[in-house]
């Protein structure tokens, strides 16, 4: 068994579970998924006589480590807004209200900010009253921040509020900023639960499969080419120019540009790309076809700009506007060519972040909710719910935030996004 999937408990699970008797099945201890999926993949580990690596499953323990009436729990949402996000929250209140019996959760408003003390933002009492309609709606009810806190000031909001299961929603950054406060309680020993929830629209978390938002975010990215392709053909070499979200993945714009089929021009950052060459490109189809569609992931092409890299306040790198400049570009590379070109810019990204989840989402959205609730309940810490091989799995954290998931250039995702757009593998 590989030790790094291994998942940490608080203790022993000695109260039996409050869903005895109203359900038929639990998941047994020692219930595994497998990483590898094809038999390339295991058959190594098998000849050897070991057993392939493999992540816990996640579900319902017939025992738990808490007992429900002597407790509280709290959920924070963090980051950038989400399709899902309104629904995680609901999910779980829900199934700690009415499945564990848990009465007393408090939604910390406004990021990691709200759960530090020193802050002074009170929480928010969630109860199924308050969280009934808002699945319904995009954006969170707690409100979202960037950047870190002191650990020692989100301890003492925890403690006080005698908090013994923290749920975080968030993408790698808010992960990172959950496995140091889990290390820390573990440090002095505390009975607190750190259980987190994938959300980022790029996809880009390891070890889980889909993210929450990632459904509804290709769906509305695919609206936007629709509309680009019809600019387009709608002038004489016309060029439909789509800007969509994916800082270093580009899962988004590929996916989308799979569904919409009338791209011709697939630009992420896991592909490198001369923009002379792009160009030289888009003058062809446009000199063929006279008109033209692309689709751009907002950190493709990086390395056109001039101009010094900033941070925000997670760290993250702050983006050049490559939208605007490919825009500039196109339009003095064909003045200069005295070719008549005509680009229509679209950029959806705050419309599509502030959408209420599709059905696709809002359905996985309550599956991470209660598989979520079931994690804490059972004394689990320092792990993300996530989804592998058609199993809901617990992930360790650090495997989460160790590295960034990225699209393989050679992979059959990127070779069929190529078959489809035509457009050269090397531009």
């Amino acid at each position: 068994m590989d030790e790094n999937t291994q998942v940490l408990r608080l203790g022993e699970a000695t109260h039996p579970s409050p869903l005895l008797g109203r359900r038929d099945q639990f998941i047994p201890e020692g219930a595994r998924v497998l990483l590898g999926s094809t038999l390339p993949e295991v058959e190594p580990y098998l000849q050897r006589g070991q057993l392939p690596p493999s992540f816990e499953q996640a579900g319902p323990r017939e025992r738990i480590f808490f007992d429900p009436k002597g407790i509280a729990c709290g959920i924070v949402t963090c980051g950038g807004l989400c399709p899902g996000l309104n629904d995680v929250i609901r999910a779980v209140v829900l199934t700690l209200y009415y499945s564990y019996g848990v009465e007393r959760i408090y939604g910390f408003r406004y990021g990691y900010a709200g759960l530090a003390a020193s802050q002074g933002i009170k929480p928010l009492p969630l109860t199924p009253a308050v969280v009934e309609p808002i699945h319904e709606q995009g954006g969170t009810l707690l409100g979202s921040s960037r950047g870190p806190q002191e650990l020692d000031d989100m301890l003492q909001t925890l403690l006080e509020l005698n908090v013994r299961v923290l749920f975080t929603v968030g993408g790698d950054g808010t992960l990172r900023g959950a496995t140091a406060l889990a290390k820390e309680i573990l440090r002095r020993g505390l009975p607190i639960s750190v259980v987190g929830i994938p959300k980022t629209i790029d996809n880009d978390l390891h070890w889980v499969e889909r993210s929450f938002g990632f459904a509804t975010a290709v769906e509305e990215a695919t609206r936007a080419l629709v509309a680009a392709h019809v600019e387009a053909k709608g002038a004489f070499n016309g060029i439909g120019l789509v800007k969509l979200m994916g800082r270093h993945s580009g899962f988004i714009t590929a996916h989308a540009t799979l569904a919409n089929s009338d791209v011709n021009f697939c630009l992420v950052p896991e592909v490198p790309v001369s923009l002379q060459g792009f160009l030289g490109a888009l003058e062809e189809r446009l000199r063929q076809r006279h008109h033209a569609v692309i689709a751009l992931a907002e950190g493709a092409g990086q390395d056109w700009i001039d101009g010094e890299v900033a941070r925000d306040a997670s760290g993250n790198l702050k983006l050049k506007d490559v939208g605007a400049f490919l825009r500039g570009t196109i339009e003095r590379h064909f003045d200069a060519l005295g070719l008549e070109a005509t680009v229509k810019y679209i950029d959806p990204s705050y419309t599509i972040r502030s959408l209420p989840a599709n059905a696709l989402d809002s359905e996985y959205c309550l599956a991470l909710g209660q598989h979520a609730v079931h994690a804490g309940m059972s004394g689990r810490t320092n792990l993300m719910v996530g989804y592998w091989n058609q199993h809901f799995t617990h992930v360790p954290l650090e495997l989460v935030t160790g590295q960034r998931r990225q699209m393989d250039p050679s992979s059959e995702l990127w070779q069929r996004v190529l078959a489809s757009t035509g457009q050269p593998s090397v531009m």
